[in-house]
């Protein structure tokens, strides 16, 4: 796993400077024809043109550096494009909304190709398939500090039904899903294997058994599946957000936004077979990692009580807890019923 060795070299290698910045962006986006009838216009003029006559409309912007975000030594351009859009129609999710259109601004530096583009372009592209979202724009300019990768997400909801942060209510019942935890120890897994390969450029690395961890980290997948599950349930959500930066974190940011406390328990947190396999195997309390992991870009949320049964039923959702008076706090509910304050030790990007 040398440096940069997902930067796959191709036979015929073209400097993005012969194409200029114009004819990069039509030679990565041609072909793109818009699927959502919100987009009048997507790329090829000043501003792209979306309609939205009966609903709101939801934005969201993240920014991804080289070397802060992603490391290029494990992770290939593919994915990595996959994984630009997906965190940020996950945000859109996360609103109870629909995704439908994206934009994509690059900073690049020298060592890459229009071919290494290329491929960063078909994991955009591939996003944009699965999701059914337009590709309607964006921006490339140079960058001396390795790649920068800018998507800004549009999505729409029927009036009234966008789920904010700040809804929670004493009584609600906390639900998330999915599993907790994966995408972290994928990390682990890449981080490690990183390590080995230093200095043996013919160096294999071991996935075995730790598959689902490795996508989980370099595929993680938005749960649109559950924003439709939900509306098909005839259930709205009292608060919502996506778990970026780990459960804790994210429960702490509902709490502070609604003015209440909350419990959640040990015991209820869904995690996967393999993932208490890689804790126990780098001696890691399982628990601290499902609820500051992060990345796992599942729904949390928050429902009425009296949806309990309905919600229960839903498949790939578990209730983990309960909203409480602010008074009470946010804690972790122990196995033997300990009670132990929640603190937010998701990743900083500021740190």
């Amino acid at each position: 796993m040398n440096n940069n060795q997902h930067m796959q070299p191709q036979e015929k290698e073209t400097e993005i400077s012969q194409l200029g910045e114009f004819g990069l962006i039509h030679h990565l986006t041609d072909g793109i024809e818009p699927k959502n009838s919100s987009t009048l216009k997507g790329i090829g003029d000043d501003a792209a043109i979306l309609t939205y006559p009966d609903t709101d409309v939801v934005v969201s912007t993240d920014l991804l550096l080289e070397g802060v975000h992603f490391d290029l030594t494990y992770v290939p351009l593919k994915h990595l494009g996959y994984k630009s859009a997906v965190v940020n129609i996950s945000d859109i999710c996360a609103m109870n909304a629909t995704p439908r259109q994206i934009t994509v601004s690059l900073g690049i530096s020298k060592r890459f190709t229009v071919e290494h583009m290329e491929q960063l372009y078909d994991g955009i592209r591939l996003a944009c398939q699965v999701y059914g979202v337009d590709l309607v724009g964006g921006d490339t300019t140079a960058s001396r500090q390795g790649l920068v990768i800018s998507v800004t997400a549009i999505g729409d909801a029927p009036r009234n039904t966008v789920v904010r942060r700040d809804g929670a209510h004493d009584t609600d019942l906390i639900c998330v899903s999915g599993d907790l935890g994966a995408a972290y120890m994928g990390l682990q897994v890449l981080e490690r294997e990183k390590a080995a390969s230093a200095g043996r450029p013919d160096f294999i690395p071991k996935f075995d058994g730790k598959e689902y961890l490795v996508e989980r980290q370099l595929k993680p997948e938005a749960r649109k599946d559950i924003v439709e599950a939900l509306a098909k349930a005839g259930i709205k959500p009292t608060s919502m957000i996506d778990v970026s930066d780990g459960l804790s974190s994210e429960l702490l940011h509902i709490c502070k936004a609604s003015n209440t406390g909350c419990r959640v328990y040990e015991d209820r947190i869904p995690i996967d077979y393999q993932t208490a396999v890689m804790a126990e195997e780098l001696n890691m309390n399982l628990v601290t990692a499902a609820l500051n992991g992060g990345e796992d870009y599942e729904l949390l949320f928050t429902v009425p009580l009296t949806d309990h049964e309905r919600v229960s039923s839903m498949k790939g959702v578990h209730v983990i807890g309960r909203i409480t008076r602010p008074e009470l706090g946010c804690a972790l509910v122990t196995r033997d019923d300990q009670e132990m304050p929640l603190q937010a030790q998701g990743w900083n990007h500021m740190a």
